[in-house]
C-alpha cells in the first residue's frame, strides 16, 4: 500500500533514573518493514519500544513517525497510527474481552460517541483473526495469560493502525498460538503494509519472522541487519555471554540458534545440521502416516521401511512422496525387502520405530531396527510400553523392544518423536 508509515529514532537517550538505559540509539525502520528487537534482559528492548510509543520521554534525541516528532503528534492522531501490544495488561475494571477489543476503536470515535455497527464488525474481525471470538463475553480478568495476550493483540488490530509495536507478544502463548499470532502479524505486514517493530525474546522466532533484527546491549545497538548478519555465534557470545551454534534452518534457510552447547561447533557437525536430517520410519497399519507428515513439516528427509501395497502407510507414503520398500499385498516381508529396509535404515541419521502391531508377516521390519542399532544408529521408539497389547508374535516382538530399550529413546507422543529427532540430528 502507498500509506506505509516509517519510524526514525535519532540519538535517543532515555532511562528511568540518572543513568540512561539507552544512550545515543539511532535506527531507521522503513514503512512496511518487520523489524525485531533482541537482546539480553535489561538491555533496553522495552524501553526503546516505550519511547516510540511516547510512554517515555527521552532525555535527548527524537522519535519520528512518518517524519513527525511523536512529541508533537496529538494523542488521538498517534493512537490511529500506532497499535501497541504491551507485555502485560491489567484492566482497571472487569471488562469483557469484547469490551477490551472495542477500546481499540476509541481513536476513531468522536467525544461521547458510541461504537456503531462498523466498529463492532471491525472488532469481531480482529477477534476472529486472533482466535478470541469464542471468549468475547468472558471477563478479561478471568482469562488465562495466553487468552489475555490474544485479546490485547485483537484490540491493537481493531485500531486499524499503520504501525504495530509488540513487546514480547508470544511470551504467554502456547507454541501453536505463537506461530498463529506471528503468522497473522506477518500476513498483515505483507498484505496491508503495516510496519511492525517487535521485541522478541526467542531468537529463533525472531530469525524466522523478521526482515531485520536489532540487537541491543550495553545501552546501545550492537548489531543491526538481516537475521543472518545479526545472529552470529560471535554476536551472541559478545552480547549475551552465551556459547551457541548458529546453523541454517533446513527448510527456511534462515539462521537457527542451538543453545547450551558450551563449545564451538565443528565443521563436520555444521555440515550435518546444514543439510536436511534423514529419518527412516519403520511402521505399518497407519501408524507411520502422522509421523511422515510431522517430520516432513519439520524439514526432514523421510524414508519408510517395508510396506505392503494397500497398507494405509503405503498410501500415505505415496501421497507424501516418501520412499519406501514395496511388498506385495498380504505377503510376508521377503529377504530382499528386509535387506533394502536395512540399507535405508543404515543411511539415515536416525530411525523411528512406530507403535505398529507386529505379527510374523512384518517382524523383519522390527529386526531391521535391531540391525540399525547394532550398527550404531540412533533409534526412537514410539510408545514402547504398549508393545504387549500389539504383539501377535508370541512375545518375540516384545522381547526385541525390551532388548532395544537401553539403546533407544522412548517417546509417548508425536511431538516427543519430533523433538527427539531434532535433538539427535543437531548434535
Amino acid at each position: 500500500m502507498d500509506d506505509k508509515v516509517s519510524i526514525r529514532i535519532e540519538g535517543l537517550v532515555v532511562g528511568y533514573d540518572a543513568a540512561p538505559v539507552l544512550a545515543g540509539v539511532t535506527l531507521d525502520v522503513a514503512g512496511g518493514e518487520f523489524v525485531g528487537i533482541v537482546g539480553p534482559n535489561g538491555s533496553g528492548k522495552t524501553t526503546l519500544l516505550r519511547s516510540v510509543a511516547r510512554v517515555l520521554t527521552p532525555a535527548s534525541g527524537a522519535v519520528l513517525i512518518d517524519g513527525k516528532d511523536v512529541s508533537e503528534i496529538p494523542a488521538r492522531e498517534l493512537a490511529r497510527q500506532l497499535g501497541v501490544v504491551p507485555q502485560d495488561t491489567v484492566p482497571a475494571f472487569d471488562f469483557t474481552a469484547l469490551e477490551i477489543v472495542l477500546m481499540g476503536r476509541s481513536p476513531h470515535l468522536g467525544r461521547f460517541q458510541l461504537e456503531g455497527a462498523k466498529d463492532m464488525a471491525i472488532a469481531e474481525r480482529a477477534m476472529r483473526q486472533t482466535g478470541t471470538l469464542g471468549i468475547a463475553g468472558r471477563p478479561f480478568a478471568a482469562l488465562s495469560g495466553g487468552e489475555r495476550q490474544r485479546v490485547v493483540i485483537a484490540r491493537a488490530l481493531a485500531q486499524e493502525p499503520r504501525v504495530v509495536l509488540l513487546d514480547e507478544p508470544t511470551s504467554h502463548l502456547d507454541i501453536s498460538y505463537q506461530f498463529e499470532i506471528l503468522n497473522l502479524i506477518r500476513r498483515l505486514n505483507r498484505e496491508e503494509g503495516i510496519t511492525v517493530l517487535a521485541v522478541l525474546h526467542d531468537l529463533n522466532l525472531a530469525a524466522q519472522y523478521c526482515d531485520r533484527l536489532v540487537m541491543l546491549g550495553g545501552r546501545q545497538i550492537q548489531a543491526v541487519g538481516s537475521p543472518a548478519a545479526v545472529l552470529t555465534a560471535e554476536n551472541v557470545k559478545r552480547v549475551y555471554g552465551a556459547e551457541v551454534w548458529i546453523r541454517r534452518h533446513p527448510t527456511s534457510g534462515r539462521p537457527y540458534v542451538i543453545a547450551g552447547i558450551g563449545r564451538p561447533v565443528s565443521e563436520e557437525e555444521g555440515r550435518r545440521f546444514d543439510r536436511r536430517p534423514k529419518v527412516h520410519v519403520i511402521c505399518g497399519g497407519g501408524t507411520g502416516a502422522p509421523i511422515f507428515a510431522k517430520l516432513l513439516r519439520r524439514g526432514c528427509e523421510v524414508t519408510a521401511g517395508a510396506l505392503n501395497i494397500g497398507d494405509t502407510d503405503q498410501e500415505a507414503a505415496d501421497a507424501l512422496g516418501v520412499p519406501y520398500v514395496s511388498v506385495p499385498p498380504f505377503t510376508p516381508i521377503s529377504d530382499d525387502a528386509a535387506e533394502e529396509n536395512a540399507r535405508l535404515a543404515a543411511e539415515a541419521d536416525i530411525v523411528v520405530v512406530s507403535d505398529a502391531p507386529y505379527g510374523a508377516w512384518n517382524l523383519p521390519n522390527l529386526r531391521a531396527a535391531v540391525s540399525a542399532a547394532d550398527s550404531g544408529a540412533r533409534l526412537v521408539i514410539l510408545r514402547p510400553d504398549t508393545i504387549r497389547q500389539r504383539d501377535f508374535t508370541g512375545a518375540v516382538a516384545t522381547d526385541i523392544i525390551d532388548a532395544l530399550a537401553p539403546r533407544t529413546a522412548a517417546a509417548s507422543t508425536l511431538d516427543e518423536v519430533a523433538a527427539l529427532v531434532e535433538t539427535s540430528t543437531s548434535t
